[in-house]
């Protein structure tokens, strides 16, 4: 999945195989192997490659196709999915969210919602935290 989603973002990013190359320090025919999916980047050059694409690495590495972002500045924003609502109202995160936010068995997440927006799950103690600063008048 790694070969095509470098080719996908660089394209998005409007990059040759040669700018790319040189914006990781590897020979254009590298970018191509890997692309190809001949061969695969190491930790190091994947982290180069997340970094020059202005993506996570989880992006890079793990999203399907058709969640890849093409707009600008959307290092660190996911789309993970559609979920269903059951008859009890529970839901099931996806798991790469779960992997992304390190959610957790037993885990509480706070339900904030705006009748407007919708609704948000946020990570109770960091909500508390917040909660706390602003009673605090931090």
């Amino acid at each position: 999945m790694i070969g095509k989603n470098l080719q996908k973002l660089r394209k998005q990013k409007g990059l040759t195989q040669e700018a790319m190359a040189e914006a990781v320090g590897v020979a254009r025919q590298t970018i191509v192997k890997w692309e190809a999916g001949e061969s695969m980047p190491d930790l190091e050059m994947s982290g180069r490659l997340a970094s020059a694409l202005d993506v996570s690495l989880d992006d890079l590495v793990h999203a399907p196709e058709g969640e890849l972002d093409s707009r600008p500045g959307m290092r660190g924003k996911h789309m993970f999915g559609l979920v269903t609502v059951g008859d009890k109202g529970q839901i099931v995160i996806p798991v790469r969210a779960r992997r992304v936010f390190n959610i957790r068995p037993g885990d509480q997440l706070m339900v904030l919602g705006d009748e407007n927006s919708g609704i948000a799950l946020v990570d109770a103690r960091f909500f508390m935290r917040v909660a706390e600063g602003m009673k605090n008048g931090i």
